[in-house]
């Protein structure tokens, strides 16, 4: 039986908390073979980044090409794009094999823009040009952080709607960034939201836990999920990252990974979503 096959456009953490390390990792928790296209190598450990150098944006090209020739993956996801030609390539080789949206591969988009630390991960003039890759999208998946650079605001409602504007089929607006003791993520396509909600846990290693949270939806997509569906698996299983993370070094520690309690190609739970305006 062959299986699951998903792959991740993101840079490398050095640390091995975050970046494509973190999407492999849950990849594999899920049952999920995962493949790599590397954009950058950070020099970066639980401290913060202190190098990043960008891959040749034809280089990037080249091994989305090759994985997608030979295994077809079933979802793609998106994390550290660096600067503007990578992006550019990428959405170019998006549009050629398929990825996104008019193709027949669903594409999650985490606009990964700094580090936890708020080292940048992005070069100030790609805004643009990933605003512009959001129309590929079946998601997105900003913090507010995020929303508040990419959007101009931190009201999930509000950046939810903007977001929309940009293109893609659904929003996520994650909440962990927010005030309170509960971490709410609202998941919209404009129609319906979905509301996720956990309970915040104080702890200090949540390194990784933004790319832990796309890829379990990328890997809940890539088995045939609906986004809302992928999306409620995911937070259920980014709530259970952070209770396990562990301290590493001197700084944040990453999140876990423990096995996935839905791998792939068994049921996960079920979304109930509400249309909008009716709460």
């Amino acid at each position: 039986m062959n299986p699951v096959v998903a792959l991740t456009v993101a840079g490398s953490d050095s640390g091995g908390g975050a970046g494509l390390q973190a999407d492999l990792h849950t990849f594999a928790a899920f049952g999920v073979h995962g493949t790599t296209a590397v954009t950058a190598v950070t020099v970066q450990n639980t401290v913060g980044v202190t190098g990043v150098h960008e891959i040749p944006p034809t280089f990037v090209a080249d091994q989305i090409r090759v994985v997608v020739e030979d295994m077809r993956p079933g979802a793609v996801k998106t994390g550290m794009l660096a600067s503007a030609p990578i992006i550019e390539a990428i959405g170019a080789a998006f549009r050629r094999h398929g990825i996104g949206r008019g193709g027949s591969i669903p594409l999650v988009l985490d606009p990964v823009c700094a580090s936890m630390h708020g080292d940048p991960l992005l070069r100030a003039d790609a805004l643009t040009a990933l605003r512009e890759l959001f129309a590929l999208a079946t998601v997105v998946t900003p913090n507010l952080d995020e929303t508040a650079l990419l959007v101009g605001t931190r009201d999930q409602r509000s950046a939810a709607r903007a977001l929309l504007d940009l293109g893609p089929a659904y929003a996520l607006v994650k909440g962990g960034h927010g005030d309170g003791p509960r971490s709410q993520d609202l998941l919209t396509d404009g129609t319906m939201e979905l509301w996720l909600d956990a309970a915040r846990i104080e702890t200090g290693n949540t390194h990784g836990s933004g790319d832990t949270l796309a890829a379990a939806i990328t890997a809940r997509l890539a088995g045939g999920d609906t986004p809302a569906d992928a999306v409620t698996a995911a937070k259920r299983y980014v709530t259970r990252a952070v209770a396990t993370s562990y301290s590493v070094g001197a700084g944040h520690g990453p999140v876990g990974h423990p096995p996935a309690s839905d791998p792939v190609g068994t049921p996960g739970p079920l979304a109930t979503p509400s249309a909008v305006g009716s709460s």
